[in-house]
């Protein structure tokens, strides 16, 4: 039997359905969260106007990354309605994984255009879950079409990241929102910590895996950090030091990584 395998198809096409309209859904939300708030304040306006102080918060260039979100995120939900997808055994294994992140993304964004912060909190949290479920059955270590390297992995890579870091600031300001005083806590300590916690849960997820594109958003991430709190030495350096560390890593591994790999091969053919 080969790695995919036929199944019923009437739940099949209902999950690439259903996949599909969330994700567009969730995607139109944003357009309008946007061009038209429904309680006149921009999700971008909201952070920078009243939880600018969040020293965790990137530069709001950072934030553009939705765009590259959506359009892998879009990709992939018209890939996989593709009826040759049908039976696609990686598509199965993420089901409805996508489609209920997407869902959450969409009450993510009224709860926090709406000021409910702790709600959009929760939110975030069934964001995320759905898509460390997704992410875990995807494949690293053996080899994929490119089109599911590029229109799969890579978008719910990238996707997951972000969502990890997002986790994090929203997070940060829901105790700003409650006034936390953070125990007493210089609030550049709080944001080293945070930056530590990120770049521990980026090492521990992509080195396993050589996963790039999740790396490449935390360095993204940790950046714009740098740039908005570059008044604040310990702040920026923290934030850049991590990323070059990470980046170090990423490129010593890859390099090992394919060098046992040739050595390998090299092998068997001898």
């Amino acid at each position: 039997m080969s790695d995919r395998y036929t199944v019923n198809s009437n739940p099949a096409i209902m999950r690439q359905i259903l996949t599909l309209i969330a994700i567009l859904a969730a995607f139109g939300m944003n357009i309008w969260a946007n061009i038209n708030p429904p309680n006149g304040s921009t999700i971008g306006a909201i952070s920078q106007n009243i939880f600018g102080s969040v020293l965790i918060t990137p530069a709001s260039y950072a934030f553009a990354i939705w765009g590259l979100i959506y359009l892998g995120l879009i990709s992939l939900a018209i890939y996989q309605v593709l009826p040759a997808q049908k039976d696609n055994l990686l598509l199965e294994k993420i089901g409805y994984k996508l489609a209920i992140s997407s869902v959450f993304q969409i009450i993510w964004v009224i709860c926090f255009l709406y000021r409910q912060y702790a709600a959009s909190f929760l939110a975030m949290l069934c964001i995320l879950f759905p898509l460390i479920a997704a992410y875990v059955n995807l494949p690293f270590r053996t080899r994929v079409s490119r089109w599911e390297r590029w229109l799969i992995r890579t978008p719910i890579s990238i996707y997951l990241a972000w969502i990890s870091i997002a986790t994090i600031v929203n997070g940060a300001t829901v105790l700003e929102f409650w006034q936390w005083k953070g125990w007493g806590i210089q609030p550049e300590v709080w944001t080293i910590i945070m930056l530590l916690l990120g770049s521990i849960i980026t090492h521990f997820v992509i080195m396993p895996r050589l996963d790039v594109a999740y790396g490449a958003v935390f360095v993204w991430a940790a950046t714009a950090i740098a740039i908005k709190n570059s008044g604040i030495i310990l702040i920026a350096g923290t934030a850049i030091g991590l990323s070059i560390a990470l980046v170090v890593l990423l490129l010593w591994f890859s390099f090992y990584g394919a060098a046992n790999h040739h050595n390998f091969e090299r092998d068997l053919d001898h």
